[in-house]
């Protein structure tokens, strides 16, 4: 009886503990979602009592999650606008936390047989401006240059646009994808594509090597290249909160920021920041 009654209270005190499981919701950047979906596997493995749930749609998405409380962490590839933190002050007075989680080189994808291996800033700006359009005039094959894009809501277009062309408008050639992954595939299948997105994202394409202008060295988006600022489109990675993390949300972001989480930053294929 004695042995039946202390068996009872332990299963009692196991679904107890199963009651008061933490969730964690994290939304946001496509570019972060196979980082934040690793992260969230492995961190899970190590404590069944928290579920993260990882979904992404584009850092504007994960922003308004974060405005609307409908997220934990926010995922994002480019800081948070003025406009953005004042919607948030305005309703829970806080100017959030940013976090920076890891580095990224935005990497410029062609296809592997394309013969072009490096261009300028100038002459990305241009080709995504449309005033360069055919492969010839960068050193390459006599062919349409077919433009891959992001859709606005992606921080990475908004870096891109801020960035690279310098606040103008992309060619209305441009096909906007639904994220680096598209990208990525469209260009594999197309030898006179041009796309950009995170380095992680390397799979059947090739990345081409950027320079400042004509007469610098060109480099490729490596981790040496990127936290030695020589690749010249690179950017942090952020989460942001609403407010100081307490309790299992703090516990889960000073874990992706130790020594294990920022070697599956690399695993994954970006740079850690510590």
């Amino acid at each position: 009886m004695k042995n039946i009654i202390i068996t009872l209270i332990i299963a009692l005190t196991t679904f107890g503990f199963m009651q008061q499981g933490e969730t964690i919701t994290v939304k946001g950047s496509d570019t972060m979602v196979i980082l934040a979906q690793r992260w969230a596997e492995i961190y899970m493995s190590k404590h069944p009592g928290v579920t993260i749930q990882v979904t992404g749609g584009g850092s504007g998405t994960g922003i308004s999650g974060l405005i609307n409380g409908t997220t934990d962490i926010c995922n994002a590839s480019r800081p948070m606008k003025k406009s953005e933190k004042e919607k948030l002050k305005q309703r829970y007075n806080t100017l959030g936390v940013e976090i920076k989680a890891a580095k990224d080189g935005i990497a410029l994808y062609v296809h592997e047989s394309n013969p072009v291996k490096e261009l300028s800033l100038e002459q990305i700006r241009d080709i995504y401006k449309g005033n360069i359009t055919n492969w010839k005039q960068v050193g390459g094959n006599d062919a349409k240059i077919i433009l891959y894009s992001r859709e606005n809501n992606s921080g990475t277009y908004v870096y891109f646009k801020d960035n690279v062309l310098n606040g103008d408008d992309f060619a209305p050639s441009a096909q906007n994808m639904p994220g680096t992954a598209a990208v990525v595939n469209a260009i594999a299948k197309d030898k006179n594509g041009i796309g950009y997105g995170g380095a992680a994202y390397g799979k059947g394409i090739r990345f081409l090597k950027v320079k400042e202008d004509a007469n610098s060295q060109a480099y490729e988006p490596t981790e040496e290249n990127v936290k030695s600022d020589k690749y010249p489109i690179s950017r942090y990675l952020y989460m942001y909160l609403r407010s100081k993390p307490t309790g299992a949300l703090k516990e889960y972001i000073d874990w992706t920021l130790s020594k294990e989480g920022q070697e599956i930053v690399n695993k994954v294929g970006y740079f850690p920041v510590k």
